[in-house]
């Protein structure tokens, strides 16, 4: 899959990235070559299927309509 990423620098010298087609999909690196690799894992994170999601004791996950 290819999504579509926006990078710019930050304040603080860091690069950040988001991927507007998946919201909160938002990372950051030193570099940008860091903050490509960084969204790649981020982007692979928020595909995961819910049922690989582990929720921690005394947690629980919920579902919000909007």
């Amino acid at each position: 899959m290819k999504f579509n990423v926006v990078i710019s620098e930050g304040e603080d010298g860091w690069y950040v990235i988001e991927c507007p087609s998946l919201p909160g999909c938002i990372s950051q690196g030193k570099t940008v070559t860091e903050a490509l690799e960084n969204i790649k894992e981020a982007i692979e994170i928020y595909l995961e299927p819910e049922c690989s999601i582990k929720v921690v004791k005394g947690a629980q996950m919920l579902e919000v309509a909007v």
